[in-house]
């Protein structure tokens, strides 16, 4: 048997049988007529497919929304109680809480959370009780709070401090420190005035043991005495909390024996370890917390203590920004801090908008349930006579490769035959609110887990690595030849989409030459856009209506965004990429479509076009600058109303819009004049891309390859080289079409490598724009500030079960796009403009609300 005829048997049955193959005949001898039964192999092979593969993420999906609807149910949803209880140490040497995020507050972000809740008249009070680690922790609470010049009075007075009290008056903040190694009655009165006191503290940090800790003899009727103690506390705690204070129980910190000093060397963490489980035990039906992640920080830091029972500086600011997490994560509504944070409230417009999907979920199910009742009963269903002549058509080629042997099945029995007559766009919506559902439970409540990224340079060259080997071990022929050609430029937008979706994953815009790589990806999908739209027009002369196919671009680009900016609640401008691209593309389509329209034909009829041609593009490069060289004058343009809605951020602002554009102002343009350059070079015959051949003589090839190469190279140096974010990125604008063009050179000089594609790459380009968008919410999360957890403790199996829903998810939302495409943007363009009207009166009420009128 040849292999082959095996490979085109299977193909042929994939291709007809939607990927199913059960009982068919496959296979062919070299004499032909010779058939044989699917082994188990085939069988399985046949089952790898993206409809199965959906299928395995939906039950994914189901698995992990029990799963962690179980531990809501048990432990409840508060995430204070993860971040106060465990977490682990990252590569970085940073905390990471479980299950959530944590914001790293700095000077100025701590005190503007003061001012915030004084305000409020909040009173920002906190009382530190406990031993020698406990007033370490209340010194560097304070330091977080100071400026260089602390220990003294302000200009003004209202700052003081000293060694056990910390006031600031604007902020309404005290924090004192009460030493205490035991449990006394003298501290119990204290607690008591603290009780009666009109500044109730926000926050109490307890820790202690009892005073003869160094002289060790940890004897059972010394746990029992501290356990007595321990619970004398108890009933001040319980008035505390009532009075809407939260109280810490910072347990005793392990120490490292082999580097105690003399005086400690009585210590052992056997003995500290019980009297923790004592404070446990007492605490542990109370409502005070005890502040387990605190021991696991000091625990994980044992070898850097000083002197072996003191925690690090690092230590200490790493509970620090605990407890600042703590307070004020709820009330500032950092992107990246959701421990302790409440989910995001909803609003009408997503009521409304999952109401719909809802309505369209009803009927398809009701749809369904008649017609299976309808087909219990006998009645026979009919489908359409298209469908029909499809399935006819489909049971011949069954027929042609099974054999007359071969048994099959009759497809009247399908469940898809229920459905397949009621309307797609109906069961297509029902499908994208189950998504967006998905979307929503993701990334706008606290029902899943969340992290805070992580990068070093493994976490991010591995994955590149990783990526790009598979896209090399899937490398196919083309059945193309011409220059970026359309196998080549979804190959490119596919790993251009996964080496940023990597960059997004590992937060490596730290990393300054890495960021301006990214930045020129990302250029190159521009460049591309610009190089693919004008080619179009060029070839085809925009045949049939430019104003129906350029609405169907617009609704390719912008039909998930919308839905994502009604069901999230967020701005077109927070999804920056598409709205970028869809103003491009009105350029583009805006220039091109001016008379005279300039196509390949059209020059041929009159060569005044070249000139034409060259005065649009002038005049694109010339109205940019102009926007460019006044910033005043391009926020009197996009503030404008009704439109000022659309590039404006929640906060009213439109900086974001402003850095976004210019960046990529010429790109392109580039790509545009790139194209016309290319064309009319081909036109001309300076190079032939009809065969399997190099373009070029040899001399010639190797002149343009040095060439190209020196061109990526410099960009590359220059990232390396470049030490402002600025001027590299003011820099980038001007010079990034020459390591594009660089690249376009190398990868299609040589005959072998332009007629060889990555099928791996090209097949995530055709879905790059929903890859790109959807990772806000079911990838990444809080906004793309953190990473999605679905499965905690297995950060890397964690990422790789993410990663295969996120990518089933993205690529289900775009067969749907295609399936509504039709629909609402029909061939007719008097069509297209009544579905437009209606699409702008059901926007009014929403432009309305939002203050665009």
């Amino acid at each position: 048997m040849e292999l082959r005829g095996l490979r085109a048997a299977a193909a042929a049955a994939a291709n007809v049988n939607s990927g199913e193959l059960g009982g068919i005949c496959i296979g062919s001898s070299a004499e032909g007529g010779v058939q044989r039964m699917p082994t188990k192999a085939d069988l399985f092979m046949e089952q790898l497919n993206a409809t199965n593969a959906k299928k395995v993420a939906l039950l994914l999906v189901l698995g992990f929304v029990l799963y962690h609807g179980l531990l809501n149910w048990n432990y409840g949803s508060d995430s204070c109680q993860w971040l106060l209880s465990k977490g682990r140490f990252k590569g970085d040497n940073e905390w990471q809480p479980y299950g959530c995020m944590m914001h790293k507050y700095t000077y100025t972000d701590t005190r503007r959370c003061l001012r915030y809740l004084a305000f409020f008249n909040n009173k920002n009070n906190f009382v530190f009780i406990g031993d020698q680690s406990v007033r370490l922790l209340y010194q560097r609470f304070v330091e977080q709070l100071q400026l260089p010049r602390s220990n003294e009075y302000d200009n003004n007075g209202s700052t003081s401090s000293n060694g056990t009290h910390f006031e600031d008056k604007k902020l309404g903040m005290l924090a004192q420190y009460i030493h205490a190694e035991e449990v006394s009655p003298a501290l119990i009165d204290r607690l008591y005035q603290l009780e009666m006191e009109k500044k109730r503290s926000s926050v109490y940090v307890l820790g202690l043991t009892y005073s003869q800790l160094l002289a060790g003899n940890v004897t059972e009727e010394l746990l029992h005495q501290y356990s007595v103690n321990l619970t004398l506390l108890v009933a001040p705690i319980h008035r505390l909390v009532a009075q809407a204070s939260r109280v810490l129980w910072k347990l005793a910190e392990r120490v490292d024996e082999e580097k105690l000093p003399a005086t400690w060397k009585l210590v052992l963490n056997e003995d500290i370890d019980r009297l923790n489980n004592v404070a446990r035990n007492v605490f542990r039906y109370t409502d005070a917390s005890v502040w387990e992640s605190a021991w696991h920080i000091a625990n994980g830091l044992l070898d850097t203590a000083v002197e072996g029972h003191r925690l690090s500086a690092h230590g200490q600011r790493l509970e620090v920004q605990l407890l600042w997490n703590m307070y004020c994560n709820d009330q500032m509504n950092y992107n990246d801090g959701t421990c302790c944070s409440s989910a995001e409230q909803h609003t009408s417009l997503q009521i409304v908008a999952y109401a719909l999907f809802g309505v369209c979920i009803v009927l398809v199910c009701g749809m369904c349930l008649r017609r299976w009742l309808l087909h219990l009963r006998g009645h026979t269903l009919y489908a359409p006579l298209q469908q029909h002549h499809q399935q006819q058509q489909q049971q011949q080629a069954d027929s042609h490769l099974r054999g007359q042997s071969c048994h099959h099945r009759d497809p009247s029995h399908s469940l898809t035959l229920l459905i397949s007559d009621y309307g797609t766009p109906l069961v297509a919506l029902s499908l994208l609110g189950l998504i967006l559902a998905y979307f929503y439970l993701c990334d706008r409540t606290n029902f899943f887990m969340k992290e805070n990224k992580y990068y070093s340079e493994f976490s991010f060259w591995i994955p590149v690595a990783y990526v790009f080997a598979l896209g090399l071990f899937f490398t196919e022929e083309s059945g193309f030849t011409k220059v970026l050609n359309r196998h080549q430029t979804d190959e490119l937008r596919g790993w251009i989409l996964l080496v940023v979706l990597i960059y997004y994953m590992t937060g490596a815009q730290r990393v300054l030459p890495i960021h301006m790589h990214i930045k020129l990806l990302i250029s190159g999908y521009f460049f591309l856009t610009g190089y693919t739209h004008f080619t179009d027009i060029w070839q085809t002369g925009g045949s049939g209506s430019m104003f129906v196919r350029f609405f169907q671009e617009m609704f390719r680009l912008n039909f998930l965004c919308v839905l994502l900016c009604f069901c999230m609640n967020r701005p077109y401008q927070f999804y920056y990429f598409v709205p970028l691209l869809s103003f491009w593309v009105c350029v583009i389509y805006f220039v091109l479509s001016l008379p005279p329209r300039i196509t390949t034909a059209s020059v041929d009829a009159y060569p005044l076009h070249y000139l034409y041609l060259v005065c649009k593009c002038i005049g694109c490069l010339g109205v940019i600058t102009v926007l460019f060289m006044s910033e005043v004058f391009f926020e009197r343009i996009f503030v404008t109303r009704p439109w000022k809605a659309l590039f404006v951020t929640t906060d009213d602002d439109i900086h974001e819009w402003w850095y976004q554009w210019k960046l990529d102002r010429y790109t392109v343009t580039f790509g545009m004049i790139y194209a016309a350059c290319f064309h009319i070079a081909q036109k001309y015959s300076i190079f032939d891309d009809n065969n399997h051949g190099n373009l070029f003589s040899r001399r010639t090839s190797i002149s343009v390859t040095l060439l190209a190469l020196l061109g990526v190279g410099i960009y590359t140096s220059f990232s390396f080289l470049c030490r402002n974010v600025q001027n590299c990125e003011e820099i980038h604008s001007y010079i990034l079409f020459i390591p594009i063009i660089g690249y376009v050179v190398l990868r299609n000089i040589s005959g072998i490598l332009r007629t060889r594609y990555s099928t791996f790459f090209a097949w995530f380009g055709r879905i790059s724009l929903e890859l790109f968008v959807c990772q806000y919410h079911i990838w990444l999360a809080a906004d793309r500030h953190g990473v999605l957890v679905l499965l905690p403790g297995f950060p890397t199996l964690n990422m790789i079960i993410t990663s295969f829903i996120f990518v089933c998810a993205s690529h289900e939302v775009h067969r749907l796009t295609q399936i509504l495409l039709p629909y609402a943007v029909p061939n007719d363009w008097r069509l297209v403009m009544r579905n437009l009207v209606i699409f702008l009166i059901v926007l009014v009420p929403v432009a309305r609300s939002d203050g665009m009128f």
